[in-house]
């Protein structure tokens, strides 16, 4: 190495020790080794370049011949001649050469040459820009700078001089000249992209993002402001790719199955004689799924991880030279200076490779997300009948936002499952070869704190759960609540309701303090292990020889290693936590994506009518709802034939069939046997209406054109135009979640409109008339169904129980236990005297034999006038420019809102005194004496390490007392850390209780008109998502942020007392720090506030997917309700993924700003050696490995403020609806009624009139009645009359507008509520039961006794509760 060669002239390799001034590389090791470099790490990473283009290929058209382009190429070229010059000059011109002066040019031409193939391929393959190209001119940048150092020394041969110069300066021209990409074709159809668009450095440093950050600061974004999601990131292309994997490994696994289950089992079931190979298949592997889907991107991301955790170990090797360098005198000047600009250069590197991982990985998971998330809703509506059995609606959807979301929350970790044992080995390697065996014990040491947090994680884990449990019992009690308030109110039940809610809320609490005790012993654990570890290795490094002496440089570089061994150490016990959840979550979703499915072939389909007379038959059927349970079929030998535009109707008794036939036709069923044939389009009305949170006039056009006059005509049959003249907004109402506005009848009908709507070809009729009155029901018929109807000439099954209906039948099919026993025409089904017969006379004895024409004639009367008003709106709001805004307030439940500009400070205010100012501020104290007992600890290392320096010239202190005093800071500095943990845990469950309590109170409080216009899906929010941020969230980001801070201030004091000289730049750093938190904070806020607001559509339009999973089918729009769905979770991963994004753009500036620390600290410590001024070793051991941490810290400070800020606002949404509007005071004592009261009961209405709400129409106006003691009164009218207004009123669930109710002379507005609530009775429309006792239900107040309470229950129709009245009625869960 130190010699000559016949190759080079020099030797490759020489020393630097000793030299003064900056010395240089031999021109043998620039011109072999450094140009070898570039060149080899172009040519091993070529195929990937290729592979890259190829891929890139298919999506993009060539590139345009750009100025830019042809100007790169031209340099490349440039630069391969001035090679060439080289070449011959050094072959053919110049004496005393060597093979090593020919061979150099000649590699830096075939660099060049392959740079302009590279070019050329690119713009062929519509390649923008290629970061192995950019390296590789960053790297020949690098490795050429030697040689210009050697030039400007030895300006001999001039000629070679000369073309160097010209040489090396554009080098540095083309790298500037990559930093921009290549542009595309203006008219190019591909997909337009700042991201995709944008160059190698562009998205290294993720620089295209930068306007969105500018305009966050200036203003408060909205979804027209974000960036579109790529195409590559988006449903279409996800899910589709998701299926290309996951495909056929399903389609294996099923043949495997189908293939066993045909060897065992018989045609219906029966068990054969198994053979010993027979085995369930296992089931096909999501994560294989998976990463098929995104290997490359793994495997890349993988690769960056290698690299960026070898590179943190350079930085305690740079510390210890940097340290060595201090102690030692001698050392000159340059050297330091080099290892400020290595520790610099590394740290940046890391942390640019580390930023790009994360960014990778991120990405890989919010793709993961998307494809899920695709697939599972695509599957839903593919689900079997048996599958759909077998899992709630709410399992369903937990899929999607637990096992899914999980499986996003992982993918950024999964690489730790190797990359920490790595870690580990590294560091226990480093520490044995710095401390000697003297580190085992403190390898000891961090061994122990992996089961300690196992069993930690288990303990916590098992209240979690306990805690979970109490939690979902708390929610569904409150769903109840909400969803049987009404009844609540009534009754005057809100404070038996209130309090049972909030004892389930103290025992869940109770369960929150006690995991998060464990959990703050654990984190003390943890945060004092360094500590631990360094005196146990300390002690044994002192203590075990007298030759052992510990240095600066052996004790900051173990407590670094140390540092950077505690992260992987404790992430051993997250990740199998991770793991544990991850295997749970892969099996539901593998479960899941196995179910059984539909299968097409159980009904021959044609969607022509035309083809077949026909339009449904049925050849020996046997059908059943489960395909495993397929000996008992619910439908058995159906053999029938629907003749096109024909009129049939089934009927029978309850459970005989009649609704699971026409499934079978909609191949709901598994057919067992038979055919099924149906020709034409299908629609369906099923009998329990599946209405959209939509407007009326969407749900019936169903996303067909809108079409007026067929539209009229289809309001006019259904005799919807009453309903409309009453709906607020007429047909543009908009229809709360489930119907909640709408009455029974009103959705039956709606949901028949919907079928005549579409003009299909068969039309299966569910009993649609059930539900509305007889002469409503006889109009609907006549109009729509019968032979004069507007389906006269359509194929119409009607399933019904009125049996009037089947008059005009031309066919009846009578069913009893899933066979068809009787059948034929109306008069001969009677002739027979059969079933139908029976239930005919059935029917007649319940029925009323008048007919209510002169109701027709007025319902008809009123539709058509109605119509012409409904059109006179139209036409109006057709015309009114602001339709929009008009639209938006016509909205019974209005949009939610998204709040503007930061959190005010009054919301931060509200959560401190929630939670006490002075437990606050203790908390405050005593984490302020663990980070000042930190800074001592250190500093007292650096005391102890720097009597041990040899420049050190002082009095000794014994080494004994050194290290106990170092355990006593250490000590003090745990507790201090413990005690303030225990703080902030009361001040968080004091947050919490102050404030769910209030908010429980107030909606128990809240007027009956507020939850008719706010979903129960809202406010549900704030009880359990907003609540359990407050719980578990909050108290965690108010720790992290606290302790960001402190650190931040705990470093920059230690590294000026280390190098006073460091003050000069803090400043400006500080400004630089700020001025990003500027741009980043307030658009991080947006970001999380636009993808929570768009969290709920997504869940929303799944819930209601599945609930009309059936219609959807049926209508044949799977296709399209999928394309919404895909675009509802197109923009909230559009939020979503651009909100992963602003993080990593603060990361790369940030962790930039952290670097430039750690290069100040080693770079002044350096100067301050230099000048004598007075610097020790151990001073810039402190400085600087506490340096070394700062760059994570700033990062996660900016971090917990935005999450702080994000978080905090579940206080406000919280605070917000703990103090809306509240009804009349439950009770008044001034004014309350007599005991006995009301003693006769006579009710009195003088001109009374109410409304439901501020701004609507009056429902009641100007009525009076005199009901006298005793009366009977019975209350009639039409749908929207005001019968149950009326009842309302009498218990003030709405407010008077004008007049008053006296109630035995008492007018019910001057006494309290509960005071009158409770001295009335009411049967409510629809019957409410809440989880728990039988007693809870009947008596919440406790008031009356077990014997009193089964007496009214015999009064009832009750009978068999005789069978449980020895048990206590406290004892029977409902």
């Amino acid at each position: 190495m130190g010699e000559s060669t016949i190759f080079c002239n020099d030797p490759l390799w020489v020393s630097f020790n000793g030299s003064k001034s900056l010395p240089n590389f031999t021109t043998c090791f620039q011109h072999t080794v450094l140009t070898y470099v570039p060149f080899g790490f172009l040519l091993v990473l070529f195929p990937i370049l290729m592979i890259q283009s190829s891929r890139i290929r298919y999506r993009f058209g060539p590139l345009p011949w750009t100025p830019l382009l042809i100007l790169r190429m031209l340099i490349s070229l440039y630069l391969a001649g001035n090679s060439v010059a080289v070449f011959v000059l050094n072959t053919f011109i110049l004496d005393g050469t060597h093979t090593v002066d020919m061979v150099y040019p000649l590699v830096w031409t075939l660099f060049f040459m392959a740079n302009i193939f590279i070019d050329w391929n690119r713009r062929r393959c519509g390649q923008v820009s290629s970061g192995i190209q950019h390296l590789s001119f960053f790297l020949l940048f690098i490795c050429t700078t030697p040689e210009l150092y050697y030039r400007i020394q030895h300006e001999e041969p001039l000629s070679l001089f000369i073309l160097f110069m010209g040489f090396w300066p554009v080098i540095i021209l083309q790298n500037l000249l990559y930093c921009w990409a290549d542009a595309r074709s203006s008219n190019e159809k591909a997909e337009k992209s700042d991201e995709l668009d944008s160059s190698f450095l562009n998205r290294l440093t993720i620089w295209w993002f930068t306007s969105l950050p500018f305009k966050g600061a200036k203003k408060d974004l909205d979804m027209h402001d974000l960036f579109e999601l790529n195409y590559g990131s988006s449903s279409e292309y996800l899910g589709s790719l998701f299926e290309k994997y996951w495909e056929p490994a399903m389609k294996a696994y099923l043949e495997k199955k189908a293939a066993i289950s045909k060897n065992g089992e018989s045609a219906y079931g029966t068990v054969a004689m198994s053979t010993p190979e027979d085995k369930v298949p296992s089931e096909p592997s999501l994560i294989l799924a998976l990463f098929r889907m995104f290997k490359y991107e793994f495997l890349t991301a993988s690769l960056l991880k290698v690299l960026s955790d070898t590179l943190q170990f350079a930085n305690p090797f740079l510390l210890n030279q940097l340290i060595g360098f201090v102690s030692s005198p001698q050392s000159p000047f340059w050297q330091g200076i080099s290892y400020a600009i290595l520790m610099f250069a590394v740290s940046e590197c890391r942390s640019i490779i580390i930023n790009a991982y994360f960014y990778i990985m991120f990405r890989m998971g919010i793709k993961i997300q998307t494809a899920l998330t695709a697939a599972v809703y695509r599957k839903t509506m593919r689900l079997s009948a048996g599958a759909r059995r077998e899992k709630t609606v709410g399992e369903i959807i937990n899929l999607m936002a637990i096992d899914v979301d999980f499986f996003q929350m992982i993918t950024p970790q999964i690489q730790q499952f190797w990359s920490c044992p790595y870690q580990i080995i590294f560091a226990l390697v480093y520490l044995f070869l710095t401390l000697g065996y003297s580190a085992s014990p403190g390898v000891v040491i961090m061994v122990l704190f992996v089961p300690i947090n196992i069993v930690g994680s288990i303990i916590i884990k098992k209240w979690q759960m306990r805690q979970m449990k109490l939690k979902d019992e708390r929610t569904k009690m409150v769903n109840e609540v909400l969803n049987g308030i009404k009844v609540i109110k009534l009754y005057a039940w809100e404070v038996p309701m209130e309090e049972h809610i909030n004892s389930i809320r103290e025992r869940e609490l109770a369960l929150i303090k006690k995991s998060q005790f464990v959990k703050n012993m654990i984190d003390t654990f943890n945060t004092a292990s360094p500590f631990m570890v360094a005196a146990a290795s300390f002690g044994t490094f002192i203590l075990s020889s007298d030759l052992n002496i510990l240095t600066p440089q052996i004790a900051f570089v173990s407590l670094t290693l140390f540092n950077q061994l505690r992260s992987p150490m404790t992430m051993v016990a997250m990740l199998m936590n991770m793991l544990v959840q991850a295997i749970v979550s892969n099996r539901r979703l593998k479960s899941f994506f196995t179910s059984e499915e539909l299968d097409d072939s159980n009904v021959t389909k044609n969607p022509n009518a035309d083809s077949s007379l026909n339009s449904v038959e049925f050849s020996g059927v046997d059908a059943a709802w489960d395909e495993h349970d397929s000996a008992r079929a619910t439908l058995r030998d159906i053999n029938a034939v629907v003749k096109r535009g024909s009129f049939i109707s089934v009927v029978g008794t309850v459970g005989c069939g009649k609704s699971s036939l026409l499934s079978a036709m909609l191949g709901e069923l598994t057919r067992v046997r038979g055919e099924i044939r149906m020709n034409g389009r299908v629609a369906y009305v099923p009998q329990q209406a599946w209405i959209q949170n939509l407007s009326v006039r969407d749900n019936i056009t169903f996303g067909k054109p809108f079409n007026r006059k067929w539209y009229d005509k289809v309001i006019f049959s259904c005799a919807l135009a009453p309903d409309f003249a009453i709906l607020p907004h007429g047909d543009l109402t908009e229809i709360g979640e489930k119907g909640i506005n709408l009455s029974g009848g009103q959705k039956a009908r709606i949901s028949l409109a919907r079928a005549v709507y579409q003009q299909d070809d068969v039309y299966l009729l569910d009993d649609p008339l059930s539900a509305v009155d007889a002469h409503v029901g006889r109009h609907i018929f006549n109009h729509v169904i019968g032979p004069s109807g507007l389906l006269s000439s359509k194929t119409r099954v009607l399933v019904t129980h009125g049996l009037t209906y089947t008059r005009d039948a031309e066919e009846i099919l009578v069913m009893s236990d899933g066979v068809i026993i009787e059948r034929g025409g109306f008069e001969s089904l009677l002739k027979v005297e059969g079933v139908f017969s029976k239930l005919m006379e059935e029917y007649a004895k319940s029925s009323s034999d008048e007919e209510d024409d002169e109701s027709i004639n007025d319902i008809e009367e009123f539709s058509a006038k109605d119509l012409d008003e409904s059109k006179d709106r139209e036409d109006t709001l057709t015309r009114t420019p602001e339709k929009e805004s008009g639209e938006e307030e016509k909205k019974l439940i209005q949009k939610e809102g998204v709040e503007q500009g930061r959190v005010k400070s009054r919301v931060y205010l509200d959560y401190i005194r929630s939670a006490s100012l002075p437990m606050f501020i203790t908390f405050l104290v005593t984490f302020a004496v663990y980070q000042g007992f930190q800074m001592l600890r250190s500093f007292w290392l650096s005391a102890w390490s720097n009597e041990n320096d040899p420049a050190y010239e002082g009095e000794k202190m014994d080494q004994v007392t050194r290290l106990c005093i170092y355990i006593a800071l250490g000590t003090i500095e745990s507790i201090g850390f413990l005690f303030s943990l225990a703080f902030l845990l009361y001040a968080g469950l004091n947050a919490s209780r102050r404030l769910h309590a209030p908010l429980i109170h107030n909606l128990m409080r809240s007027p009956v008109s507020f939850f008719d216009t706010t979903p129960l899906g809202r406010i549900l929010n704030r009880c359990s998502k907003d609540i359990e941020t407050i719980d578990s969230q909050l108290p965690m980001n108010t720790k992290y942020f606290v302790m960001c801070i402190y650190s931040i201030i705990t470093t920059l004091l230690v590294i000026v007392i280390s190098t006073p000289l460091f003050i000069v730049v803090i400043i400006p750093l500080a400004l630089i720090y700020v001025l990003f938190l500027r741009f980043y904070v307030p658009t991080s806020r947006q970001l999380k506030r636009l993808e929570s607001v768009n969290r709920s559509p997504v869940y929303s339009h799944f819930g209601e997917s599945i609930q009309g999973a059936a219609s959807i089918r049926a209508y044949g729009r799977v296709g399209e309700f999928c394309l919404a769905s895909e675009e509802k979770v197109d923009t909230f991963i559009r939020c979503r993924y651009l909100n992963t994004v602003s993080n990593r753009w603060l990361a790369v500036r940030l962790e930039f700003i952290g670097n430039c620390v750690i290069f100040f600290a080693a770079l002044f410590a350096t100067f301050s050696k230099e000048w004598n001024w007075g610097v020790s070793a151990g001073l810039v051991g402190v400085s600087v490995s506490y340096a070394l941490n700062i760059t994570e810290v700033l990062n996660f400070a900016v971090r917990q403020i935005s999450d702080v800020e994000a978080n905090i606002v579940s206080v406000e949404r919280v605070k917000e609806y703990s103090e809306t509007p509240n009804e009349a005071e439950w009770v008044i004592e001034t004014k309350r009624p007599p005991t006995e009261w009301p003693v006769e009961g006579g009710v009195k209405l003088i001109n009374y009139s109410t409304r439901y709400r501020p701004g609507l129409d009056l429902v009641l106006k100007n009525i009076n009645a005199d009901v006298k003691k005793g009366e009977k009164i019975g209350i009639v009218g039409r749908t929207g009359a005001g019968k149950s207004s009326f009842a309302l009123a009498l218990f003030r669930m709405i407010e008077p507008a004008g007049g008053s109710i006296n109630i035995d002379g008492l007018d019910t507005v001057d006494m309290g509520l509960h005071d009158l609530r409770k001295k009335l009775t009411i049967i409510p429309q629809d019957p409410v039961l809440f989880s728990g006792t039988l007693r809870f239900n009947l008596d919440p107040f406790g008031e009356y006794s077990d014997d009193a309470l089964w007496n009214s229950l015999r009064f009832g129709p009750f009978g068999v509760v005789h069978e449980y009245s020895h048990c206590g009625i406290g004892s029977l869960d409902i």
